[in-house]
């Protein structure tokens, strides 16, 4: 099918086009039956939340605010605490910290959380001694257990997410608004495995910088106990849009303006596997309101960046459209400076965002998928350099971490060895940076924004 023959666009025309990475459902009924009752609850997100991202993220392509987006690789229904979402959620905040600090700009949090239940895989299948089975899609398809019923995709898993992606939601919003996220308790961000740390100390100072600030504006005059400025954040939510059905059935049509959004999270992004130009998931991203991005890997030319900017924010606005480089370390210095460069000259207006981490997944001697720190390292400062050789903005950083500590990508300055992987990798899918190593990515990023 070509762009003449695309179909008009409804939340369910993109049911017209080829669709990658859909799992096997094995009873249309029973999906259907799924979709019908999470269009029946209540949207995750609202339409003036995602317009005032779209807003923001207009501030980030000029140059005056930075995009951090970070979480996990794939949430899970058995990892589903209120620990586990705080613990994120602190290290997102230590993050934004540094890099507000050190880079004097505002910082734009955004997490892949209630949401992230769904995963791309490169085979449909996977094999233990001798045994063929589904590959694990995420906790929203399937289980990870390898067993014939556990692979056995289940709509009521999609049901499952929506409301685990509630629960979630209405937690974060508790956090971020109900004095967690209160500059005055940026001390306790710091947990107790990360303060001992070189890290942590670090950190430390610039909360105490902080603490001195903040009792300086009280001696000014300044009201900052009762001013929110001081004492909430804005935090929005993102996911990949891989399943188009549990998308469409979130996709709702604002009162007030007549658009439709994508009421599952604030900001959805296509993926490296489903950009497809005349695929389903280009065209259904293509029609609704949200901010949206695209993941560009190695392969990626000018050319594509072009047409899928020409679908995706054809009137060109500002904040629309995100574009995710995903190249490998090895690869960035040879597929970055044509690519910003086209997208530069061409006058699209995109916020370039960096994602060091899965261009750069290996699998370690002991058998564990696993990245290395100078990697991802060297990746970001491949972004950096170009940027400013193009005279572009470098916009965002996009990772996958936890708060947890983890063993899963090799080396930082904890120097994570092979053997120290199977400590504690407990990952579904693929490696996260645990705390220590998101914060001192968080130094390094903030230094590469003040050169």
């Amino acid at each position: 099918m070509t762009a003449l023959d695309t179909p008009a666009w409804t939340p369910s025309s993109w049911r017209e086009l080829p669709a990658a990475q859909q799992p096997d459902w094995p009873d249309p009924a029973a999906l259907e039956a799924a979709l019908d009752q999470i269009r029946a609850l209540p949207p995750l997100v609202f339409a003036g939340e995602i317009r005032a991202l779209r807003e923001r993220l207009a501030q980030v392509q000029a140059g005056q605010a930075f995009l951090l987006q970070g979480g996990d690789c794939a949430e899970t229904f058995g990892g589903f605490t209120a620990d586990a979402i705080r613990d994120k959620l602190k290290v997102l905040l230590q993050m934004a910290v540094v890099l507000t600090y050190g880079a004097e700009l505002p910082v734009i949090k955004v997490g892949r959380i209630a949401g992230q239940f769904a995963k791309p895989r490169s085979k449909a299948t996977e094999s233990i001694d001798g045994t063929e089975l589904p590959t694990y899609r995420g906790d929203a398809v399937n289980s990870i257990d390898f067993d014939a019923l556990a692979r056995t995709p289940d709509p009521d898993r999609l049901v499952h997410s929506y409301h685990q992606a509630a629960a979630t939601m209405n937690l974060l919003r508790a956090f971020t608004r109900g004095g967690f996220a209160d500059l005055q308790r940026v001390h306790q961000w710091n947990q107790e495995f990360v303060a001992s740390s070189p890290q942590g100390r670090r950190y430390a100072r610039i909360a105490e910088e902080i603490d001195r600030a903040l009792s300086f504006l009280r001696a000014c005059g300044v009201d900052v106990d009762n001013d929110p400025t001081f004492h909430t954040v804005d935090f929005w939510t993102s996911h990949e849009a891989l399943l188009l059905g549990y998308e469409e059935a979130l996709t709702r049509q604002d009162s007030l303006t007549g658009d439709w959004y994508d009421t599952s999270a604030h900001l959805v992004w296509v993926g490296a596997r489903t950009r497809d130009l005349d695929g389903a998931h280009v065209h259904f991203a293509s029609g609704i309101g949200n901010p949206v991005a695209v993941k560009l890997d190695h392969r990626a030319t000018p050319e594509e960046a072009e047409a899928l900017a020409a679908r995706l924010n054809p009137d060109n606005v500002p904040g629309r459209l995100t574009l995710i480089t995903r190249v490998g370390a090895e690869h960035a210095e040879e597929v970055l400076p044509p690519l910003i460069r086209g997208v530069r000259d061409r006058g699209l207006n995109v916020v370039w965002s960096c994602d060091p981490m899965h261009g750069n997944t290996f699998t370690a001697e002991s058998g564990y998928k696993t990245r290395h720190f100078s990697d991802v390292l060297a990746e970001v400062r491949a972004f950096f350099d170009v940027h400013a050789h193009e005279g572009t903005f470098p916009g965002g950083l996009h990772i996958e971490l936890t708060g947890e500590d983890v063993t899963e990508c090799l080396g930082g300055a904890q120097e994570i060895a092979d053997l120290d992987l199977s400590d504690r990798y407990e990952s579904a899918c693929d490696p996260r940076l645990n705390n220590k190593q998101g914060l001192e990515l968080a130094f390094l990023v903030s230094e590469m924004l003040q050169g």
